[in-house]
């Protein structure tokens, strides 16, 4: 076990950079990757193929992929004795753009998880997860191929911030203590004050602004129809409430041109009736301005499901954004086939991940599906602005799907399909580029 990871990136490589809030992205960047644990390493494998034949088909030799193998997981604790070495956050800190695979969290300890550490570390705001149908997936639903969304999940408030005081312990009933005191309201609302443990839930101006800046700046630029502010403001007025308020005037403060919002309808309504509001919106999306509305946290859950059409770009805090993407992953193939990144818009900084498990029975049997990890490099290669490539992989993915040619977990759903193990299934996307 040596004491510290030695991470060097290839000699020719070059760093992404950003200025004035764009990317700088060479021809050979350096791209740090987790390989991460359980079947980490089988469904990196594949990614990493996939990319580099997506990357080579589209700029023949113009243009190729940096790698840098940095750590974090149960790989790091057995190599170095550390789940998530300094010179890794360092590594992405540097070098701006990576991804990763599912890593274990340690039982026990300081750490959470160390997917949640990454993003806070780097303040990684967004959590993005395009969700779409790939034909012939199995899905539980009817019409699959209605669900086209992308969700921008808040990551650092919320319960995120880890604000929480064990039922007991003595921060609890110093800040049980404080808040009788200070608040003899709000006191009396917890039922069983001496058993309950205590949660803080912080939803910002500041948080909310860059997440829905991120989203309607997104909408904007790639054509999409809408975006709607999912919330449980009308229970938690202060907080999620506060999230829709704003959400609704930046959009009006910075987004005029270019979208049309419900606020807007309804001041038009107010002012000069219900038909002059209706004709005004129709104007705005007949003018391809992007319509900004809200929902209710859970209706949407039911209306993803029975009108799926009605969603485009969803913006939401994390606790709703973590049960609404699970949810819609289910609809499109599950979260084995669901990409994600975490991207600090303003920095630059991102980190792309597969967003299941590490599902170690399964390691080193080249077996799971790597549809996860190979469409989270696909966003990665799209927010680098390598679109010719990312455009390619969805290509293959069609194409590899569309003839049934797929892992165990789609095979023994799908009729007359072909099983492969991980390593053919990629074989397949890239035949079909």
């Amino acid at each position: 076990m040596s004491a510290t990871p030695e991470i060097v990136p290839p000699a020719d490589a070059e760093k992404i950079e950003i200025h004035a809030g764009k990317l700088s992205v060479p021809d050979h960047p350096i791209l740090p990757f987790i390989e991460g644990d359980g079947t980490g390493p089988d469904i990196w494998r594949a990614t990493k193929r996939v990319l580099e034949g997506a990357v080579a088909k589209a700029y023949g030799g113009d243009r190729k992929l940096g790698w840098v193998e940095v750590y974090a997981g149960g790989k790091a604790f057995e190599k170095f004795g550390n789940w998530l070495p300094d010179e890794t956050i360092t590594a992405f800190r540097e070098y701006l753009v990576g991804i990763k695979g599912p890593l274990t969290t340690p039982v026990g300890g300081g750490i959470r998880s160390l997917n949640v550490a990454l993003r806070q570390i780097l303040d990684l705001y967004v959590c993005l997860r395009p969700v779409r149908w790939f034909k012939g997936v199995p899905s539980p639903v009817r019409e699959p191929q209605n669900v086209d969304m992308v969700i921008f999940r808040e990551n650092t408030e919320d319960i995120y911030a880890g604000i929480e005081f064990e039922r007991g312990s003595e921060a609890n009933k110093k800040f049980l203590g404080l808040l009788k005191d200070a608040f003899p309201a709000e006191y009396k609302k917890i039922r069983f004050p001496d058993s309950a443990g205590i949660g803080i839930k912080p939803v910002s101006q500041e948080g909310t602004e860059r997440l829905a800046r991120a989203a309607l700046r997104y909408a904007v630029e790639n054509g999409r129809k809408s975006v709607t502010w999912v919330h449980k403001g009308n229970i938690m007025k202060f907080t999620e409430g506060a999230f829709r308020n704003w959400g609704y005037e930046l959009a009006e403060r910075e987004f005029s041109d270019s979208t049309y919002s419900w606020e807007q309808w309804e001041k038009t309504k107010a002012a000069k009736g219900e038909e002059a509001a209706n004709a005004e919106q129709k104007s705005a999306l007949a003018a391809g301005k992007v319509l900004v509305k809200d929902a209710i946290a859970d209706i949407t859950l039911q209306q993803v499901l029975t009108r799926p059409k009605e969603f485009d770009v969803v913006a939401t805090m994390n606790l709703n954004g973590d049960y609404l993407s699970d949810a819609l992953a289910a609809q499109v193939g599950g979260i084995g086939i669901a990409p994600g990144g975490n991207i600090n818009y303003d920095s630059g900084h991102a980190i792309f991940e597969a967003t299941h498990g590490t599902a170690p029975k399964y390691a080193d049997l080249d077996k799971v599906n790597p549809g996860s990890l190979t469409l989270s490099g696909e966003m990665m290669l799209r927010y680098m602005g390598w679109t010719e490539a990312a455009d390619l992989i969805i290509q293959g993915m069609d194409g590899a799907i569309g003839d049934k040619i797929v892992t165990y977990d789609f095979a023994r759903l799908m009729e007359g399909a072909k099983e492969v193990p991980c390593s053919k299934f990629a074989d397949a996307v890239i035949d079909h580029m």
